[in-house]
């Protein structure tokens, strides 16, 4: 009986946790604990690296949205190499919990977390203008349609960036027509784009 509490309890603990790296700024080489809970899946290093050479040049002073942020690895590395302020946004309360946590960590005075779905976020909060975002949703749940209708409701910065990953094997939502692909690129069974939204 001892040993079957034991292990009830065992699998009633917190989920364990891993370990996210900020590449670059900073907080270079930070490592900070993110929850290991199905479904989270990080931006992988080698992809996070390659977007951030794309965007460093738009990245000072900037207003982010991490909108689907889990391991908050974006949103992260865009505070760490200078942007004004990032909004994380997600569903989950653990993460949500351990981001909050992680910014403590880090000092970071210039974030806010808001435990959302991001389209109620987007549908119930006063707009405000974006410089960058960060869209990386749960693969094949149709995010993508109900978030980018979303973002044209006056939450994009004139000249926008909008980063968005998917599974390679996906069909890319149809897009206004102001928004143009500057930058896109394979790895595995993802495909990541950056897009520059002209509104003027």
């Amino acid at each position: 009986m001892k040993k079957n509490a034991l292990n009830n309890a065992s699998n009633k603990s917190k989920a364990k946790a891993s370990k996210l790296r900020i590449i670059a700024g900073e907080w270079r080489s930070r490592q900070l604990p993110i929850p290991d809970i199905e479904g989270l899946r990080p931006t992988p290093d080698r992809v996070r690296e390659t977007l951030f050479n794309w965007i460093n040049p738009y990245i000072p002073s900037a207003i982010c949205g991490d909108l689907f942020c889990g391991s908050g690895a974006l949103g992260l590395e865009a505070l760490s190499r200078g942007a004004k302020h990032v909004t994380f946004v997600d569903n989950s309360r653990v993460v949500s919990q351990q981001m909050n946590k992680n910014l403590a960590t880090l000092g970071a005075t210039n974030a806010n977390v808001i435990a959302q779905n991001a389209a109620d976020f987007l549908n119930t909060t006063t707009p405000h203008a974006l410089d960058l975002v960060f869209l990386d949703p749960p693969f094949r749940k149709g995010w993508l349609e109900k978030i980018i209708p979303l973002l044209e409701k006056g939450w994009l910065a004139t000249r926008a960036h909008v980063y968005i990953e998917m599974e390679k094997e996906a069909t890319l939502p149809t897009l206004p027509t102001h928004w143009s692909l500057i930058k896109e690129k394979t790895a595995g069974q993802l495909v990541y784009r950056l897009f520059e939204v002209n509104q003027a």
